[in-house]
């Protein structure tokens, strides 16, 4: 297999298993089966990417172009890289704890749960290996959505109000604001490619660096800065397993990553330090940790805390 065909099946096998667990969605034995096999095979893939990658190895693959210069493209890079090991890896003890949580407590419409997990495992792994910021845009999404019905699970008037929560910030922090980031991006820049050092130095002037760099912070909601965290504590009414899919299998870890490449790829680290376009953001994050474990202090609910 090479290196590209192995790229694009990380994102293709988490939905081939998605179709063989809705197949044998009757055999909760066969089921989850179909689930600890292709999470299995799909961090086989991804250690076997990350050879090559430790061999000096950077495999890319376009696969759409939308228009010329945007294109839904991959590539793997060190940060990918990491965040697709963290995430295929977690996968497999997560579907273990899975398997266990919605059997023991006999939970209902566990073939939608499996199925929703891989894509958004799936999603992850786009993101992952996005090639440019309008590739992972898709993909965020795609997360975003994929997971509503994992927080919504029990349907209960609880889940159901804290997945609208959940939906709400998440699609509307992305269209809203990373959304307008982006096009502000490809306007300024021309191009959307993740590129070493940046690609907006003397593309845009420096007193409207913060503004720009604000726009995909807060736009980045899964990142959950404050006042756009909402949407995690309300989500925490899911099951315990989707609960560790959104903090430590994809969702916040996505929007960590995005958060990243666009620092280190889009804006540059040189050129956010000698305009200091990101000093705010140093106190933002600061109040939000310090601001969130206070929250935390009062709560007696341990999931909530």
């Amino acid at each position: 297999m090479s290196m590209e065909t192995a790229l694009l099946a990380t994102i293709i096998l988490p939905l081939i298993g998605m179709v063989l667990i809705w197949l044998t969605g009757k055999s909760p034995n066969l089921r989850e089966g179909v689930t600890l096999v292709t999470a299995v095979a799909l961090f086989a893939i991804v250690l076997a990417l990350l050879d090559a990658v430790l061999s000096g190895e950077a495999p890319g693959l376009t696969l759409l172009e939308v228009m010329p210069g945007l294109e839904i493209a991959f590539k793997i890079e060190p940060l990918g890289m990491l965040f697709a090991c963290i995430a295929s890896g977690l996968w497999i003890i997560n579907s273990l704890y899975s398997i266990g949580y919605m059997r023991g407590n006999d939970e209902k419409k566990q073939t939608r749960f499996y199925m929703c997990f891989t894509i958004a495992i799936s999603s992850a792994m786009g993101i992952a290996f996005a090639g440019n910021m309008f590739t992972l845009f898709i993909f965020y999404e795609v997360l975003t959505l994929s997971t509503y019905p994992l927080v919504a699970h029990k349907e209960t008037p609880d889940a159901k109000r804290g997945a609208r929560t959940y939906l709400g910030i998440l699609i509307g922090t992305s269209i809203g604001l990373q959304l307008t980031a982006v096009i502000w991006t490809w306007i300024a820049a021309g191009t959307l490619d993740f590129t070493k050092g940046g690609i907006l130095a003397d593309q845009v002037e420096p007193v409207l660096l913060p503004f720009l760099l604000a726009l995909y912070m807060f736009g980045i909601g899964k990142a959950a800065l404050m006042p756009f965290h909402r949407w995690l504590p309300a989500a925490m009414v899911a099951p315990t397993p989707v609960s560790a899919l959104l903090h430590a299998v994809a969702v916040v870890k996505a929007g960590v990553f995005t958060v990243l490449k666009v620092v280190v790829y889009i804006f540059g680290i040189d050129l956010l330090t000698q305009t200091g376009a990101a000093h705010w953001l140093i106190w933002v994050a600061s109040f939000t940790v310090l601001a969130a474990s206070l929250v935390a202090m009062t709560k007696d609910n341990l999931k909530a805390r």
